[in-house]
Order: structure tokens, then C-alpha cells, then sequence
């Protein structure tokens, strides 16, 4: 019996009282003594003493006492199931063993036929006798562990070990690797609060790294804490241990074992129909057959938790096997239009379907993971070609979680920062209000229009792109286009379909017409293209220019709105990065001012044409951005517009 008592206290009580424990003990503590875990225990008060002071007192020795004991059974628990692995080594290994200061870490043993057997901790090998393992070793080692299995896996009844043959041709055994088991108390702390949100995980790692050991810790969290019906698959019997009693390690949940591997999708789909669960843990989803049968369950409401091989979420993308887990993956054609707007190829890998997860944990070692709260989020930036968001998590020395959400801090003057980037805005829009009223798309009537309409060839930009440029412009009757390459004023040609058919250049050349070459087929480019070549006829660059400086005025103040909302609605709230569509490079450089007027990081990225902003969800180190882009202003790029020169006769 434990008995704490505490000393006098003058207060207005009078009596001395002695409670039960399971009247001032949480929960917790009660499992245990009903488990006969914990020592009958009272405690006495002494006279004059509130029963709140002694409550709180009793409460904190009954921590202290409850988790040293809870240690020490675990403990002693880990010991027994060591020695029951340990009996598979002859007796003078498993001296050398016994005396080996980091027998609590072992990894595993190695036993090869002719070789010196190995005990594998964290620190290194380490060689168990210079003798090699001999044939009669192999067969008193196989002789006292359970039967092996189509995959040549093996356990230990009500053990978590795991014992994997090597056979010869001749279906043999010649080496055996006998894996350390544990079931760790709190190696799913990391993931609680998503586990009682009620989230699917699939948990990634490579081998070794921990993964069965947390989902065997989640199953038994939802089992007994959060009271839910959870059935456990259990591939190889690694969850839930050798034997037809399952380890104390997974709680209360239920266990369905698997024949053989090649049924595990049969046994998944028979668990929902048969035994009403809330919750499947499945281990190790390794074909495309479990993999859809996983897609099932989860479309069914069900909650899942499972394991995949594998180091991050796009090497699950890249196996096909897998690749339902994530949603899927297909290729898309995308037409003319949209290819122009994305400002990439016509043809993307998109996702095809939801994924049959709701979050994503990269296990990076035994204390750190990545948490990808919405797969389909992360799946859907790793296509584009963006980075994905994620939050690292990681228990310290004293076993207390250390989260890193986004790497976005809070701003400590985040009022004065939007005001003085609205500022810019405003000064942006009052600099419009003073100039003569003008519209992007539309040229004002002092613009000189030909009297004969100007003829144009387009090769490779769509017909109804150029008239509906020309529509926004009011130019559709100073422009016409025609098949007539003789009739041609000059060609429209996009560049990436030009420089693949040198004989409309030949034609272009023997014909003495200019080609004016479009990176993009963009509304945009094509309106700026028809307004150089309208100048160029007529005489009227002094006028285009002018209309020109106040197009491009009006497209900054557009392009840093765009980039006021991007930071406002995504990057700050959401912490992760956002590209801006493609402008010219003076256009960019507002940008990168505006941007830091919040603080934050950016780069840019792509090729031309498409080079863009990137603005990242981290704190800026104030840097001149201007000074670092003193370079080409366009590449040779007139109003966004490369024009090769005139080819002679």
C-alpha cells in the first residue's frame, strides 16, 4: 500500500478523512488500478486540512508514482518479450548479448548460413561469435518460432518480433532476420490532434524508420481513448503480434489477420461488410489491388489508417501501383486558350480523382514528420510544378512536442505594412485620375486608322484571338486578315511554331515581308503587336507611344493588385507560396517592391516568356531588387514583343 501524507495545514476543517483512490484520481490513473497495475493506495489528511489542498497534492505524488511505475511494467513487459527472441540464439551468443549495454536498442540479429552472426543497434554492428552460423543454428531457431508464410515472414506468440527467411532454390532456409518488436507508449503524440479529428492517414517512410510501431499506437488511441470500433488488417501479424491472441499493445482494437498477402484486398473489403468498423488500420499497402480496395473503403465514410513504402509524396505519385492512393494521375490536353493562359505546354499531368486520404505524413526519423494536411493540395502543387506546404513536427529531448507550422511567422506590424502597400495602389490609381480618360483594350480617336484596311498572315495563332484583339482595340476595320501570303502587309507567327517551319520564313524572305514573332498568343501581346504595326504604317509612333506609356501605367496598377490579393487571401492566412502570372520585366520590378513592402521573400522563376514572380510565405531580408535585376530589361523584347527584322529579297 502507498500511503502520502501531508502535514498540518490550518484551514476550518476539523475531521480527519482517508479517500479511495477512485474518488480524487483522473481517469487515467483509475484503468490502472483496475488493471492491478498501480498499488492500492489511500491518503490521509490531517486535521484542519480543505479536501481541494490535499486533492491537488495526492494528485501531482500520483502522477509522479503512476509514471515511474507505468515505465517500469512497460519496461519489465519489453524485457520478457526480449528474452523470448533471445532463446533463439544459442547459448553463447545470447551471453555475449545479455551483457551488450545497448541491449534495450537493439535493431535486430542477422544469422547467415557461414557467416558470424550480427546484432544490429543503432550505434553499429556487432558481431555475436567469430564462429559462422551453421545449419543446426538456422534449424533450433526455426523450430521455436511460429509457422513461416507464403512471405516467408514468421512471429512469435503474443510477441511483436518478426522473423524473415532467406531460402536457396531449393526452398531452404540459409538466413534468418529476426526484427526487434515494441509496442512505444506515445510514439503517436505527434498525430493525436488529427487522429481525434477524425482525419485518414497514410503514413510514408522507408523501412525502419517507425512506421507499424505508430499506427499500432493509433490503433490502440482510438480503441480505448476515443472509444471508436477499429479492426485491424494485419498483413504479416506485425501489428498486432504472432498468434491468436493479439498484443496488449494495440488496446482493445480487433485484428483480422491475412492468409497470404495476395488476399489482404479480399480481407479489407470482408472487414467493412462483415464487422461494422469505424476505423481500418491496414499496413503496408503495397499493390494496386489493396490500393483500390482502400479507394473503396474510404468512399464508404470509413476512416482509414495505413502505411506505404516510400520516402515522400511523389515517389507515391510516380508508382503506379500507388498512385490511386493519391488520387491518381493523368495526362490532359489542354486547347490553345488555356495553354496560353497557364503559360506552359498543351499537355499537364493533372490528378484524376479525390484522394483516398485526407492528410499525408512523411516520416523523416523516429522523432521528426511532415505533415501534409490536404493531400490533394500537395498533389496539386507537385503537378504544377510549386512547392508543396507542409508542417514539421518533432519531439525534443524532454519528449514534448515542437511544432513548425508554415514557415510564415506572425507580422508584428502587419497594419502599418498593408497601408503602406495600399498606399502605392492609390498613388497608382490617382496618377490614372489625372490622365485623359483611356481604356487598355481601346484606342482613342486620335489614333490615325489607315484608310485601306492593313492585310495580316497569322501562323500559329488562332484567327479568332487576332479579330477578338482587334474588336477590343475597335480596330477590327483597320485590320484584315488573309491566306494571301503575296497580299500580306506582314506576318503574325508565334515563335515555338515559327522556329520549327523554316519555309514561312523562306516565304516571308522571298516575298519582302517582316515577321513579327509573339512569345504567347496572349490577348494582350496580339493588341500590342496590331498597335506597332499600325504605328509602323501609318507614321504615328509619337501617338502609339503615348498610348502605350499609359497601357503600360495601367498594367502595373493591375499586376500589383494582383500581387496585393495573392498575398492577402493566400500567402499570409494560408502560409504558402503563390506565382503571379508572366509580365515584362519593368512590370516585375514593381512588383518586387510592393511585395517587400510586406516583408516577404520572393523569386523569380521560369523562361521566357513566361518568367514570373514567386512570393513566398517567408520574412524578406530587405534587399534593393532592383539593384539585383540590372540586367537585360527584355532580352531584346520590344513592348513585349520580339520582332525579327526585315529579311531582304
Amino acid at each position: 500500500m502507498l500511503r502520502f501524507s501531508l502535514p498540518p495545514t490550518p484551514c476550518a476543517a476539523t475531521s480527519q478523512q482517508c479517500l479511495p483512490l477512485n474518488l480524487i484520481v483522473p481517469h487515467s490513473f483509475l484503468k490502472l488500478r483496475r488493471s492491478s497495475l498501480l498499488p492500492q493506495c489511500t491518503i490521509s489528511a490531517p486535521p484542519h486540512c480543505p479536501l481541494q489542498l490535499y486533492r491537488c497534492a495526492f494528485v501531482k505524488a500520483s502522477q509522479d508514482s503512476v509514471s515511474t511505475h507505468v515505465n517500469e511494467v512497460e519496461e519489465g513487459e519489453f524485457n520478457d518479450e526480449l528474452q523470448k527472441l533471445l532463446v533463439l540464439l544459442p547459448d553463447g551468443m545470447r551471453e555475449r548479448l545479455d551483457v551488450h549495454l545497448e541491449l534495450n536498442q537493439l535493431v535486430e540479429i542477422v544469422m547467415d548460413l557461414g557467416r558470424r552472426p550480427l546484432a544490429r543497434f543503432p550505434s553499429g554492428d556487432f558481431v555475436l561469435s567469430d564462429n559462422p552460423i551453421t545449419l543446426k543454428d538456422i534449424n533450433h531457431a526455426t523450430s521455436l518460432v511460429g509457422e513461416f508464410t507464403d512471405d516467408n515472414r514468421a512471429g512469435i506468440s503474443r510477441t511483436l518480433h518478426r522473423i524473415s527467411a532467406i531460402r536457396n532454390r531449393k526452398g531452404m532456409i540459409v538466413g534468418l532476420t529476426c526484427r526487434v518488436g515494441r509496442a512505444i507508449s506515445g510514439s503517436a503524440n505527434l498525430l493525436r490532434d488529427l487522429v481525434e479529428a477524425g482525419a485518414s492517414l497514410l503514413l510514408i517512410g522507408p523501412p525502419g524508420v517507425g512506421k507499424t510501431t505508430i499506427i499500432r499506437e493509433v490503433a490502440r488511441i482510438l480503441a480505448d481513448d476515443l472509444k471508436k470500433r477499429v479492426m485491424i488488417v494485419d498483413t504479416s501479424n506485425e501489428i498486432g503480434g504472432d498468434g491468436d491472441v493479439p498484443h496488449s499493445g494495440i488496446g482493445t482494437a480487433r485484428r483480422m489477420q491475412v492468409p497470404n498477402p495476395d488476399m489482404q484486398h479480399k480481407v479489407l473489403i470482408e472487414a467493412v461488410e462483415n464487422h461494422m468498423p469505424q476505423i481500418i488500420v491496414i499496413d503496408e499497402i503495397g499493390t494496386q489491388l489493396e490500393a483500390a480496395a482502400a479507394s473503396t473503403i474510404a468512399q464508404r465514410g470509413i476512416q482509414l489508417v495505413a502505411t506505404a513504402h516510400g520516402v515522400t509524396i511523389e515517389n507515391l505519385m510516380m508508382n503506379p501501383s500507388l498512385e490511386m492512393l493519391v488520387g491518381g494521375i493523368q495526362s490532359v490536353t489542354l486547347g490553345d486558350e488555356e495553354a496560353s493562359r497557364r503559360g506552359g505546354q498543351k499537355t499537364v499531368l493533372e490528378r484524376k480523382g479525390p484522394a483516398t486520404f485526407t492528410c499525408g505524413v512523411e516520416i523523416v526519423s523516429k522523432s521528426e514528420m511532415r505533415i501534409h494536411h490536404s493531400l490533394e493540395a500537395t498533389v496539386d502543387a507537385l503537378l504544377s510544378g510549386k512547392p508543396a506546404s507542409f508542417e514539421t513536427r518533432s519531439l525534443n529531448s524532454a519528449s514534448s512536442v515542437e511544432e513548425t507550422p508554415m514557415p510564415l511567422g506572425k507580422f508584428s506590424d502587419y497594419a502599418n505594412i498593408q497601408k503602406n502597400a495600399e498606399d502605392i495602389i492609390e498613388s497608382l490609381m490617382e496618377t490614372e485620375k489625372e490622365t485623359d480618360d483611356y481604356s487598355f483594350d481601346v484606342l482613342d480617336e486620335e489614333s490615325i486608322v489607315p484608310r485601306v484596311p492593313i492585310c495580316l498572315f497569322a501562323y500559329g495563332i488562332l484567327e479568332i484571338s487576332v479579330v477578338q484583339a482587334m474588336k477590343k482595340l475597335r480596330l477590327d476595320h483597320a485590320f484584315r486578315l488573309t491566306d494571301n501570303i503575296s497580299e500580306a502587309y506582314a506576318f503574325l507567327a508565334l515563335h515555338s511554331k515559327l522556329k520549327k517551319n523554316p519555309r514561312i520564313q523562306a516565304a516571308a524572305k522571298s516575298q519582302g515581308k517582316p515577321i513579327h514573332v509573339l512569345k504567347t498568343s496572349s490577348l494582350t501581346q496580339i493588341a500590342k503587336l496590331l498597335r506597332v504595326i499600325l504605328a509602323e504604317h501609318d507614321g504615328a509612333a509619337e501617338n502609339l507611344q503615348s498610348q502605350e506609356n499609359k497601357s503600360k501605367s495601367l498594367e502595373e496598377l493591375d499586376a500589383l493588385e494582383e500581387a496585393r490579393l495573392a498575398i492577402e487571401q493566400e500567402v499570409i492566412p494560408e502560409g504558402r507560396p503563390v506565382d503571379l502570372l508572366p509580365r515584362p520585366v519593368h512590370i516585375i520590378l514593381s512588383q518586387m517592391v510592393f511585395v517587400r513592402e510586406y516583408q516577404l521573400s520572393y523569386e523569380k522563376v521560369g523562361d521566357e516568356p513566361n518568367v514570373h514572380l514567386r512570393i513566398l510565405p517567408f520574412h524578406a531580408d530587405i534587399v534593393d531588387p532592383v539593384s539585383n535585376d540590372t540586367g537585360d530589361d527584355e532580352g531584346g523584347l520590344q513592348n513585349g514583343v520580339l520582332r525579327l527584322p526585315l529579311l531582304p529579297v
